[in-house]
């Protein structure tokens, strides 16, 4: 690949910021422009839903470049600019403002968009999604004492936010579809780890339960249950999962299937097209299917691998989906991928009812997850785990005293 021509990044997330960055690392003297329609810098998202919801993390700890980075590293940097549409036979990306940019290469890293709910309500004022450092600014700012909060949806935002919110003094309800927390993530011993968690700080939950309206005039003041339970709000929060914004890809006549199909180099069909972050699902090597995956990790090392291979570079993606969260006093690490039926043993060792532990995802004794919680420094060793494909002799892993790298088939 060639020094020189234009490199495009369309998204300025952690994803995008980490792509320009390596770019400049590898010795691109190219140009390099950076197309955002948010109105700040790069940011991480981690602390949106953690540190910057409970007080605990400086503003301005979230951007992943001090402001001047970008002028320094001569990276155009376009926030608040909006990508509409890619020409591909021009090799143009239009912007709204009725201008173009060409690309001698193009990534796309345009995230993913919260998912809504379909029932009448949802545009009252006080209805609040988090994606956006906007978003994480106005939710904080209801997480008051005494504040009445109703979250639609008990996955990690929801429960990440709910862990804030009880922090900051407001009473929390909790609605979700299911029985428990992150049962389909999880299954239900471990699901009911995070429903015991959260029951145990004040946060009241009502499960196998659907949203049939949110009530107000203007503004929201209740959230009305199917049974018809009405659940008084002074804001509610929708966290009912995201989808990811392939809408430039399907336009531009990409492959798109849950998210932008890339290879695993993070290549689309189009050899000058490249996607990363939550909208990419890219072939895992190691795990032998397309995988979409929407966490931190992802976004962090997924940018400079698409920027490696857009420089020509031999680039196959196998990093391990990793995220982690932080509720109350529990915190958590999670390697590995052990979606809905693909497992058929949960085992766990340590003490649960403590929350010291770590658990594991199997299937005919090979390991294809693992999470810890409140034991630290183990995700290398579950990661070797994870990536050998070898089985595990079960009771030997549920044993403390067995050490994790001392494990074999048998």
């Amino acid at each position: 690949m060639s020094n020189t021509g234009t490199f495009v990044i369309v998204g300025a997330g952690l994803a995008g910021a980490r792509a320009a960055q390596t770019l400049r690392e590898e010795g691109f003297d190219g140009g390099i422009v950076v197309i955002g329609d948010e109105p700040d810098r790069p940011y991480e998202r981690p602390p949106l839903s953690k540190g910057l919801l409970t007080g605990r993390a400086e503003p301005d700890s979230v951007f992943v470049h001090d402001a001047g980075w970008y002028a320094e590293h001569d990276v155009d940097l376009r926030t608040d600019t909006r990508a509409v549409a890619v020409d591909r036979s021009a090799r143009r990306v239009r912007l709204a403002d009725g201008m173009d940019s060409h690309y001698d290469k193009l990534l796309l890293a345009t995230g993913a968009t919260p998912r809504d709910l379909a029932a009448p309500g949802v545009g009252l004022a006080g209805v609040l999604r988090l994606r956006t450092l906007a978003d994480s600014r106005r939710i904080a700012a209801a997480l008051v004492e005494g504040a009445r909060l109703v979250i639609v949806g008990a996955g990690w935002i929801g429960l990440e936010v709910a862990a804030a919110a009880r922090q900051r003094g407001a009473t929390v309800d909790v609605v979700e579809t299911a029985a428990l927390p992150l049962r389909r993530v999880l299954g239900d011993e471990i699901a009911r780890v995070f429903a015991n968690l959260h029951r145990d700080h004040g946060v009241t939950f009502h499960f196998d339960a659907e949203v049939r309206e949110i009530r107000g005039t203007g503004r929201v003041s209740s959230v009305l249950l199917a049974d018809g339970t009405d659940l008084p709000a002074d804001s509610v929060v929708v966290a009912v999962g995201v989808r990811p914004n392939t809408e430039l890809a399907t336009d531009a006549g990409l492959t798109v299937d849950n998210g932008i199909v890339v290879d695993a180099s993070l290549r689309t069909a189009d050899p000058d097209i490249h996607a990363a972050g939550d909208v990419a699902n890219a072939y895992h090597p190691l795990l032998r299917r397309h995988l979409r995956v929407e966490h931190w990790a992802n976004a962090l090392n997924g940018g400079p691998a698409a920027a490696r291979a857009m420089l020509g570079q031999p680039v196959s993606y196998d990093n391990l989906p990793y995220f982690y969260t932080d509720q109350y006093d529990l915190g958590m690490e999670y390697v590995g991928h052990a979606p809905p039926g693909a497992f058929d043993r949960v085992v766990v060792r340590g003490d649960v009812a403590k929350r010291e532990f770590i658990a594991f995802w199997t299937a005919g004794g090979r390991v294809l997850a693992g999470m810890n919680v409140n034991v630290w420094d183990v995700v290398p060793s579950i990661r070797r785990l994870v990536t050998s494909p070898d089985p595990v002799d079960l009771d030997r892993l549920a044993d403390p005293g067995v050490p994790l790298d001392a494990l074999r088939s048998g």
